[in-house]
């Protein structure tokens, strides 16, 4: 599904911390400074992996995907079981077309995995590491107390006073999605999730039940382009991205709408349809 080149969706965007941000390094060896310091780049800038960012926006769209039926979004541990391995296995000594063992590995494929991967497919989409907007961050981190509890006398255990870094509230990290040769319905599955992270429903990195993590992302550009099957399109588009003149290829922000609701509706009647298909199945059955 990778071989020919169908389209490509380049998002870029704010991501703002609301309230204080913690994603731990680790703990430090050094013998000054917090416990616990954050990650950071090599200037010593705060930093938010892609891994976090897309981790967390998987397993949003996991536990929706879940609540419709929980085959569409499986147990990643299932991912390596025996079992798996064996028809995975078997499916590539028996299928030597491309094509056709393609569709027999999406069919062994839950559905949140066509668009994020698993072992056997590639992911459709990556995040790059989110790098901070030095305009919005003062240089510092702030420090914090943190203790463990001892549950037997209800007080703070000997010993285990320990401190942590978190980047502060306000502080913005610059975003970059990009995604290629997607269906509709995934476009979709993105936006849905994409939503959340705008309505400051997925929270980031360690301390989320004391409040840390809040985020609020805004998408300030949208570059969609998609062949269509017309080569001579792919070769303009091939040419401007040489010229760097993408200008075409730019949505504004009510045609960004418009593109996300048809997205949208593109995966509910996907989703629509599994339900229905299913349904089908089990009646037969019974």
């Amino acid at each position: 599904m990778f071989d020919i080149f169908k389209n490509r969706l380049e998002i870029t965007g704010k991501l703002s911390t609301v309230t204080a941000l913690r994603i731990s390094a680790g703990r430090s060896t050094e013998p000054i400074g917090a416990d616990l310091p954050v990650i950071k780049d090599a200037l010593e800038q705060p930093l938010i992996p892609g891994s976090s960012f897309k981790g967390a926006l998987r397993s949003r769209l996991e536990s929706f995907l879940r609540g419709i039926d929980i085959s569409l979004a499986e147990d990643p541990a299932s991912f390596t079981s025996p079992t798996r391995n064996q028809i995975i296995k078997k499916l590539k000594e028996d299928y030597q077309d491309d094509a056709i063992l393609t569709d027999k590995l999406l069919n062994e494929t839950d559905l949140i995995s066509h668009l994020f991967g698993s072992p056997w497919i590639a992911s459709k989409f990556q995040v790059r590491d989110l790098t901070v907007d030095v305009d919005t961050w003062f240089g510092q981190y702030q420090e914090r107390d943190g203790v463990a509890i001892d549950r037997d006398t209800e007080t703070a255990a000997e010993g285990k006073l320990y401190n942590f870094q978190v980047v502060p509230s306000g502080t913005n990290f610059n975003l970059k999605i990009v995604v290629e040769n997607a269906e509709n319905w995934e476009l979709g599955l993105l936006m849905i999730g994409l939503h959340q992270f705008e309505s400051e429903q997925i929270p980031l990195g360690g301390g989320r039940s004391r409040g840390l993590g809040v985020v609020s992302l805004t998408i300030d550009q949208m570059q969609w382009f998609e062949t269509k099957g017309d080569s001579r399109k792919l070769l303009t588009y091939l040419q401007n991205q040489v010229m760097k003149n993408m200008n075409d290829y730019q949505y504004c922000e009510e045609e960004m709408e418009i593109l996300k609701q048809g997205w949208t509706e593109a995966l509910i009647l996907h989703l629509r349809n599994f339900i229905s298909s299913n349904s089908t199945i089990s009646a037969k059955t019974e």
